[in-house]
């Protein structure tokens, strides 16, 4: 806004001075606005040469520039930088610290930058595509009555949604609590004796579930109860594949244990047609043949139903999007994954725990790291990272706002409208799959499925359709009494809920009259009993956001996790109903505004990177790390070299680069790195030379861990392409590329790109992420798919798999990425990237005094991040890294220590 005042004075003078209005067509009256805008250009050499305005840009400027509030050092501050850093502009830094090879000659073509207000119009249009039918699909999601206290004082509180992750808990104690709730909610509901602080969603939940029991037993051949979700079990299907597990589809009476030969079993309960079966003999006869039996479970249904850690199981997981999470489209949603004590320390990711601090204070901390990736790389017992943290808290505080009783309420509310709806299908004549279930109906139709189908569009309602003719419900704690009456009426019945309901007698009591019903108590812990009115509930929240530091705090300056301004005009839209209560099995049609979207980001991020084509489905980074290595096992397999599994990662890169190379069954070996921080290409070279038979891919982070753009980036691609290996580029430090140069062109074959880093997405202390992959053309045809919905795909597909539940991963959170994109504009995303080498670059200069610069470039320069190396302190002040750290963190920053 300063800058377009300050433009509009230069003009005004100009045009004065020629004694002309700025409406006169005069050619001199021009040419002197045009002199005062060079002038005003000369006076400020702090944008790049790209950045000329357009001539009605200068008469007529926009409301606002986004990239001025967006980038946080003004004018003045980039002058003072540029002046240590003894430089004239930022195009002379870009020179000396990104390898002219590779740098782009051009802007990005996208659209121009538009301003907050436009982005909020064009995104409400695209949003009025989305329709907002009543979906009783199911499946594993459901729409839920999202608390408003909870709503707007988390969910939309900076405060709760642009924390990093808890791995410095003095600074994190209140959201660490919380995840603690979140662990005791689910352990108390589902009856076992340790829970973790979230998955990713409850496909990839039951992956990890099948990994865990293989690590266990080392048996290769898993058993799935066909019952289970679809898209549970293409995930489970599809991971199982990459490690050389065997998953066989079979129904509990079929499976057979005595061959010992069984690492676990997999089953629902509920499944997903709503039958409640006792699994308990199913589980007995596992335990007695050495196989360990997991159970996909509904954390509502548990409140009224016998809990699976009451009959023996060892693994239980699921989502608890039902609980206060919007149906988004698919996600974000956090899943829950506990199992019994003695697997504890096999289970994938992060665990919240109680310890004393150096006072003697009771206080919460990550527990049992040294299972996770960024301890033991290919070792760990899961690559996740990223988790959905935000999703867990608003799960937790669910809870703690309703507490026991509220909580069977719903869930007996929600159970007894179904036994009325099934009893008047009953009536109309229909069959019903099951006689015992919770909020799951499978009809078999005693009329034309067509005319049940045509009568359900009218209302506006979405059913399941099974491929065998049969039809599905799920209810959902929204459901009112007019809906139960719509569904009786699209399926013929001619009795209302009322009528219906005053016909049943006491027989009709669902679970509550059959052995399955809960006897055990949940939820008994005093957090779960104290703050069950509005006021309670936010000075709860409250009391913990202040207990941390995030944004609104500070700033938390971690390189490799880029911590940016989360836009208030970004993340309004997720909230809004056409984005947040769309099913992710609806027909597409009801998802066009959606699809506009995913097509609109994908080709701004193709164009940010050079790649061809973009995946969505990836719900985290690490997830994208293992799509794109499985992409490219699948594209050599398809060219008959299956033999190619070794995967070179240099000893610099993140942990859930090994992590997800062995995920996808490579075999990796470590390349050296050199003293200034780059690979070593000798050492690199005799790998490829020792292993350019089996050579599958190399894994590379650009620029480096280390802080570096290493000048051979090019050169290291090309000598992998020629022993047929593909490369694969780690995308997390794409804010030190965007709009500079682009992965596509230099070599890289596939990246994931962390949208929870680069482009905007807040990181929630812990999650919601977002990872999806760029390829280039050849390995377009190997992305992921899905089983429900068709994705679109060329005729030349041969997909690697699924590897999330939902087809487009956590669809909700992709407008903030797009809205970043389209508020930045070209000039404006380059700019950032510049902003972001300028300001690393000074903060090491300011600092080299005191410190050693660990790495470097070939120039002297740093990338967006650089490590200080403080090991001489510890001989002579008996201070360490993590003393710094600490000490930073009493002045309210944030800092990562190695």
């Amino acid at each position: 806004m300063q800058s377009c005042t300050r433009a509009w004075g230069l003009i005004g003078r100009a045009a004065k001075l020629q004694g002309t209005a700025l409406g006169c067509s005069s050619r001199a009256a021009w040419r002197h606005i045009q002199g005062a805008s060079s002038r005003m250009s000369a006076a400020a050499p702090l944008r790049s040469s790209h950045s000329s305005q357009r001539q009605i840009e200068q008469l007529f400027p926009r409301h606002d520039d986004f990239s001025e509030r967006h980038i946080g050092p003004g004018d003045k501050e980039k002058r003072e930088m540029l002046h240590t850093l003894g430089m004239e502009n930022i195009d002379e830094l870009i020179d000396q610290t990104v390898p002219a090879s590779i740098r782009l000659s051009r802007l990005l073509k996208m659209d121009d930058q538009v301003c907050e207000n436009e982005i909020l119009e064009t995104l409400h249009n695209i949003a009025s595509k989305n329709k907002i039918w009543r979906s009783y699909i199911g499946m594993g999601y459901y729409n839920c009555s999202v608390p408003q206290a909870i709503l707007r004082n988390l969910l939309e509180n900076a405060g709760w949604v642009t924390q990093y992750t808890p791995y410095q808990p003095e600074v994190s104690q209140g959201r660490l609590e919380s995840l603690m709730n979140y662990q005791t909610m689910v352990c108390d509901l589902t009856g076992m004796d340790v829970a973790n602080a979230s998955l990713l969603d409850e496909g990839t939940a039951a992956a990890e579930a099948m990994q865990l029991c293989h690590r266990h037993n080392k048996r290769r051949k898993f058993y799935v109860d066909s019952r289970c979700h679809p898209q549970t079990i293409a995930v489970v299907q599809t991971r199982a594949n990459y490690i050389g597990v065997t998953t066989e589809l079979m129904l509990p009476q079929d499976m057979d244990f005595s061959g010992k030969d069984i690492s676990g079993v997999l089953f629902q309960y509920p499944d997903t047609d709503g039958n409640i079966e006792d699994f308990a003999q199913l589980v007995d006869r596992a335990h007695q043949n050495g196989t360990l039996a997991c159970c996909a479970t509904d954390l509502l249904a548990l409140c009224i139903l016998r809990p699976p850690g009451e009959f023996g199981v060892d693994i239980t997981l699921g989502s608890s999007q039902r609980f206060g999470v919007p149906l988004c489209y698919g996600g974000p949603h956090a899943a829950f994954f506990a199992v019994k004590e003695n697997l504890v320390r096999m289970m994938p990711g992060r665990m919240v725990g109680v310890t004393r601090d150096a006072a003697g204070k009771e206080v919460y901390r990550l527990a049992l790291q040294t299972r996770e990736q960024h301890i033991r790389r290919d070792k760990a017992t899961s690559n996740i990272c990223t988790a959905q943290a935000l999703l867990a808290n608003m799960a937790a505080m669910f809870c703690v706002y309703h507490g026991p009783n509220g909580l069977k309420h719903i869930a007996r509310r929600v159970h007894n409208a179904t036994l009325i709806l099934a009893e008047g299908l009953n009536r109309a004549g229909h069959r019903l799959h099951s006689e015992l279930f919770f909020d799951t109906l499978k009809i078999h139709c005693g009329c034309p499925v067509k005319e049940v189908l045509d009568r359900a569009s009218q209302r506006k309602i979405n059913l399941r359709v099974y491929r065998d003719g049969s039809l599905g419900v799920s209810l959902d704690e929204t459901v009112k009494e007019k809906d139960l009456d719509d569904l009786l009426w699209a399926f013929g019945c001619e009795s209302s809920a009322e009528l219906v309901a005053e016909g049943m007698g006491e027989e009709n009591k669902g679970i509550l009259a059959t052995a399955f019903k809960r006897t055990s108590k949940f939820l008994m812990h005093p957090v779960f009993n104290s703050y069950h009115s509005e006021t309670n509930i936010v000075r709860y929240m409250k009391r913990l956001e202040n207990k941390d530091i995030s944004l609104v705090h500070s700033m938390i300056p971690l390189g490799s996790c880029t911590m940016k301004l989360n836009s208030s005009s970004e993340l309004t839209p997720i909230t809004w109903p056409e984005f947040a209560h769309i099913h992710p099995f609806v027909p597409l049609d009801q998802a066009q505004g959606y699809q506009q979207l995913f097509k609109e980001l994908e080709k701004d991020l193709c164009e940010i990177t050079g790649y061809d084509k973009i995946s969505f489905q990836p719900n985290s980074g690490a997830q994208g790390e293992y799509a794109g290595l499985a992409a490219i096992k699948a594209y050599l397999n398809a060219k008959g070299e299956h033999h190619r599994t070794v995967c070179l990662i240099p000893k610099s890169a993140h942990g859930t680069n090994p992590a997800s190379a062995q995920m996808a069954g490579m075999k990796i070996q470590p390349v050296e790195v050199d003293k200034d921080g780059s690979i070593d290409l000798s050492h690199l070279k005799a790998m490829v030379d020792k292993h350019k038979d089996n050579l599958a891919a190399i894994m590379i982070t650009y620029p480096s861990t280390n802080g570096v753009f290493e000048e051979d980036i090019s050169d290291v691609c090309d000598l992998i392409h020629k022993h047929g290996g593909q490369v694969y580029l780690d995308g997390a430090n794409m804010n030190a590329q965007v709009g500079i140069c682009r992965p596509g062109d230099y070599g890289s074959d596939v990246s994931h790109l962390n949208l929870h880093k680069t482009f905007c997405i807040p990181h929630g202390g812990g999650g919601p992420g977002m990872g999806p992959i760029g390829v280039k053309k050849h390995l377009a045809p190997y992305l992921p798919s899905h089983p429900v919905i068709t994705l679109q795909q060329d005729n030349d597909a041969r997909p690697l798999g699924t590897i999330s539940a939902a087809p487009w991963g956590s669809s909700a959170i992709l407008p903030i990425s797009w809205a970043y994109i389209k508020l930045m504009g070209a000039k404006g995303l380059k700019h950032a990237t510049e902003i972001a080498i300028l300001n690393a670059n000074y903060m090491s200069k300011r600092l080299e005094k005191y410190y050693k610069v660990l790495f470097r470039g070939s120039r002297g320069r740093v990338a967006h991040e650089f490590i200080l190396d403080v090991r001489p302190f510890k001989k002579s002040a008996n201070i360490e890294a993590v003393d710094i750290a600490k000490r930073l963190q009493d002045y309210g920053n944030l800092c990562e220590s190695w």
